[in-house]
C-alpha cells in the first residue's frame, strides 16, 4: 500500500481537531468514564464562572477569574483527550481513502446459462457469478480461480511490484478484487457479495469503524472507572475535614483536585493505544480482523510454524555431489548435470548452480541440447534425458533408482544405501543418479534454513513462547532440521488432524496458541488458533477461518505480528504506570499546599514549595492537560519492545515509567508554578 509509511499529515491534523470537538458529544464521551468525568467537570466550572455561588459560600466577583481559568484548562483537557484519538483514527481513515480509491465502477464479464459472457457492473456481482477477465483488465470482484493461469498485479493491495501467479487448483487460486490481470485469462468463480469484499473490509477495518474494545481494554476501563470512583469519594471527604480545621474549600478547587488525581492520562489515550495497535498491524501489511487478534498475539504462548516457506526457504537445494562405487566424483557431476539439463524445478536449477560453483565438468550443454526430455512423474519418481545414441540418464529418489537399475540388469553399489542412510539422518533428501545400468552417485538435496532464524527463535523463547515446527518429512530428517533451525519442539509427518490436536492440548492447559496456514486444509486448525494468520495467496476458506491476512505472504512475519502485539500490551502497561504514578505525585504535590494555610503544621510536606493553594491547582491542572499531547507520540509509536522476561520487563517498566511518572510531575508542577507566579497569575 502506497500509504503504509504514512504519518500525521497536515490534512489529518486539521480533521483530528475539527473531530475533537465533534466528540465532546456526551453519548460519545460516556464511552471513556475517566474523560467524561472530565467533561462533566468543565461544565459544573464552567456554570460557576458566572455563578460563583451557585452551590452555596460567598465568593462574590473575586472567585470569576479563577473558575474561568479552571474551566478553561478543563475544556482543553478533554479535548486533548479527543484529539489523541482522532488523531489515530485520522491515520486509519487516510489509510481507507488511499484503499478506496482502488474501488472503481469497474465492468465485469459474467457468464450467462448459455455460457455467453455478458457485461455487467462489478457492483451486480454475486457470490457464485463466474466472470472472465482478460489480459490488461482488473479483477472486479474477490474470489476462486476455475480456469486458467496469469499473472496478477496485486500492487494495490499489498504495495508489492512484482507480480504474483495466480491458477486453478491448489492453494494459489484465491484473487482479491482491485488487482490487476497481466497476463492470459482467468475464469473467476466469485466468493463474496457486494460489500463483503475483502477491499471492503480492509477499509471499515482501517476506519476504526468495526473496531470493537478488546477484553483488557474493557477491564482496564473498568478499573479506571473504580479509580476514579475511589477518588471522587477521598475529593467528597474533603470539604467536611476543611470545615472541622475551621477552613473551606470550594467547589471548582474540589473539581480542579479531582481531575489531577484520577488517571486522566491513560484515560485520554487508551483509545488512542488500541487504534495505533491496529494501525501499526495494517502497515506492516497485515490485516487483522479485529483489535482482539492483535492484542491476542501478544499473550501467545506457543507458535506453530510450517517448515517450508517458514523456516527454510521453502525448496531443498543441491549441496554436495556424493560419489558411490568406483566412479569418481567427476564422473558423478557430469551425469548429475546432464540429468539436470532440462528440469525448470528449483531442485534442478540447483545441481548445474552447484556443478559450476564448486565442481569441473568437461560437457558442452550445447551437444544436448536434441535429447530428449522426461520430466518428473509421480509415477516414476524419476526425471532425466534420453540421449540420441539411446544413453539412458535418470535422476529420482532411491528406491525408484534401485528398481530401474535391478529391470535393466544392473548391479547396485553396495555403498549406496549406507550413504543414502547418512544424508537421511543428516536431515537431507538423497536423489540417486544412474546412467545406464550404472548407480554414479547421490546428489545431498538439504533444506536451507532462513538466515537469522535461530536468533528469531532464541528472541521467542526470550519472550517465553514456544516454537513448535510441523513437517511432513521422516522423524530422522525432522529432528535434524528443528536441531539447526532451534525450535523447542516438532512434529514430524505432519497432517492437518496433528495441527488441530496440538492446538487443542494447549489451549487446555491455559495457553494461546498462533499458527500460520493458507491452504483449506488449515482452515480448521485456523480457526480453533487464537492467532491465525492467513496468506494473502491463501484460500477463502483459509481466510474466512483465520482472524488475520498477510498481505505479503510471508509467513516468518507471524513473528513479527507476536512482536507488534507484545508492544501494544507493553504500551498501554507503560502509559498505565506513568498514568497511576502521576497521579501520587500530584496527590502530595496539591494536598499540603491548600491545606498548608488551614493547619500550618502541614507546611513541612510543601517539599516543592508552591507559591499558595491556588498555585498549586492551577500549576497541578495545566501539568495534567500538557502531559497528554506529551504522551500522544508514544501512544502511536508505542514502546519499544525488547525480548526480556516478564520479571524483568517489569523491573524495567516500573524504573522507568513508574519512577519517571513519580519524578516528572514534581518537576513540571515546580516549572508552572515559577512561571505562573511569574506571570502573576498564582492568586488570581
Amino acid at each position: 500500500m502506497s500509504n503504509k509509511k504514512q504519518s500525521v499529515t497536515k490534512d489529518i491534523f486539521k480533521i483530528a481537531v475539527v473531530d475533537a470537538f465533534k466528540k465532546l458529544d456526551p453519548r460519545v464521551m460516556i464511552r471513556n468514564p475517566v474523560m467524561f468525568v472530565v467533561e462533566i467537570g468543565f461544565v459544573v466550572t464552567l456554570l460557576l464562572s458566572f455563578m460563583p455561588n451557585l452551590f452555596g459560600g460567598n465568593y462574590g466577583a473575586k472567585q470569576i477569574p479563577f473558575n474561568v481559568v479552571i474551566s478553561f484548562i478543563l475544556l482543553i483537557t478533554v479535548l486533548l483527550g479527543n484529539f489523541a484519538e482522532a488523531i489515530a483514527e485520522g491515520r486509519g481513515k487516510a489509510q481507507a481513502e488511499s484503499l478506496r480509491r482502488t474501488k472503481t465502477d469497474l465492468m465485469a464479464q459474467r457468464r450467462s446459462k448459455d455460457d455467453s459472457y455478458e457485461s455487467v457492473p462489478a457492483s451486480t456481482l454475486r457470490k457464485g457469478d463466474i466472470i472472465r477477465v482478460l489480459a490488461g483488465e482488473m479483477i472486479p470482484a474477490d474470489g476462486e480461480v476455475k480456469e486458467g493461469l496469469g499473472s496478477v498485479d496485486e500492487s494495490a493491495i499489498t504495495g508489492e511490484s512484482a507480480p504474483v501467479i495466480r491458477g486453478a487448483g491448489g492453494d494459489f487460486s484465491s484473487v482479491t478484487g482491485g488487482t490487476k490481470l497481466l497476463s492470459d485469462q482467468l475464469v473467476i468463480e466469485v466468493a463474496v457479495n457486494p460489500g463483503e469484499s475483502f477491499l471492503d473490509k480492509m477499509i471499515g477495518l482501517v476506519e476504526g469503524a468495526s473496531r470493537q474494545k478488546t477484553p483488557n481494554e474493557i477491564a482496564l476501563t473498568v478499573l479506571l472507572a473504580g479509580l476514579t470512583l475511589i477518588f471522587l469519594i477521598v475529593v467528597l471527604t474533603l470539604s467536611p475535614f476543611a470545615n472541622y480545621v475551621k477552613g473551606s474549600i470550594d467547589t471548582v478547587s474540589l473539581i480542579a483536585l479531582l481531575v489531577c488525581l484520577i488517571p486522566t492520562t491513560i484515560g485520554a489515550l487508551l483509545s488512542a493505544i488500541g487504534i495505533a495497535g491496529m494501525d501499526r498491524i495494517i502497515r506492516f501489511n497485515v490485516v487483522a480482523k479485529s483489535g482482539k487478534a492483535v492484542e491476542a498475539a501478544g499473550d501467545v504462548n506457543t507458535l506453530i510454524l510450517d517448515k517450508t516457506g517458514t523456516i527454510t526457504i521453502g525448496n531443498r537445494l543441491a549441496s554436495q555431489f556424493i560419489p558411490v562405487g568406483s566412479h569418481s566424483l567427476s564422473e558423478l557431476v557430469n551425469v548429475a548435470v546432464l540429468s539436470s539439463l532440462f528440469d525448470e524445478t528449483p531442485e534442478g536449477r540447483s545441481v548445474i548452480d552447484l556443478a559450476h560453483k564448486e565442481y569441473e565438468f568437461g560437457l558442452q550443454l550445447e551437444d544436448y541440447n536434441d535429447a530428449e526430455n522426461v520430466e518428473f512423474s509421480a509415477d516414476t519418481r524419476m526425471s532425466g534425458l534420453n540421449l540420441q545414441d539411446g544413453t539412458v540418464v535418470r535422476k529420482g529418489a532411491v528406491d525408484a533408482i534401485k528398481q530401474f537399475i535391478k529391470n535393466k540388469g544392473g548391479r547396485i553399489p553396495e555403498d549406496l544405501d549406507a550413504k543414502k542412510e547418512r544424508i537421511a539422518k543428516e536431515g537431507g533428501t538423497p536423489l540417486a543418479v544412474t546412467k545406464d545400468q550404472e548407480v554414479f552417485g547421490l546428489i545431498y538435496l538439504k533444506d536451507i534454513i532462513k538466515s537469522g532464524m535461530r536468533q528469531r527463535f532464541e528472541e521467542l523463547r526470550k519472550m517465553g513462547i514456544k516454537t513448535v515446527m510441523c513437517t511432513g518429512d521422516n522423524p530422522l530428517t525432522a529432528s535434524t532440521i528443528a536441531l539447526e533451525a532451534g525450535v523447542d519442539d516438532f512434529i514430524e509427518e505432519a497432517k492437518p488432524e496433528d495441527k488441530m490436536r496440538l492446538i487443542k492440548k494447549e489451549q487446555s492447559q491455559g495457553k494461546l496458541v498462533a499458527m500460520s496456514g493458507d491452504g483449506t486444509n488449515d482452515a480448521p486448525a485456523l480457526a480453533q488458533a487464537d492467532v491465525g494468520l492467513v496468506m494473502n495467496t491463501g484460500t477463502t476458506a483459509a481466510k474466512e477461518a483465520g482472524n488475520m491476512v498477510d498481505l505479503d505472504s510471508d509467513p516468518t512475519k507471524l513473528i513479527e505480528v507476536v512482536s507488534i502485539g507484545k508492544q501494544l500490551l507493553i504500551t498501554r502497561g507503560s502509559i498505565t504506570t506513568f498514568s497511576i504514578a502521576n497521579d501520587v505525585a500530584k496527590y502530595f504535590a496539591i494536598l499540603p499546599a491548600m491545606f498548608a494555610t488551614m493547619i500550618p503544621q502541614l507546611q513541612i510536606l510543601n517539599i516543592m514549595g508552591l507559591t499558595s493553594p491556588r498555585s498549586a491547582i492551577l500549576s497541578a491542572i495545566i501539568f495534567n492537560a500538557l502531559i497528554i499531547p506529551a504522551l500522544i507520540p508514544l501512544a502511536m509509536k508505542g514502546v519499544k519492545y525488547r525480548p526480556i522476561g516478564a520479571t524483568s520487563l517489569l523491573m524495567r517498566n516500573l524504573m522507568i515509567y513508574g519512577l519517571g511518572g513519580i519524578l516528572v510531575p514534581f518537576v513540571g508542577i515546580k516549572l508552572i508554578d515559577i512561571i505562573i507566579t511569574a506571570l502573576g497569575i498564582a492568586n488570581i
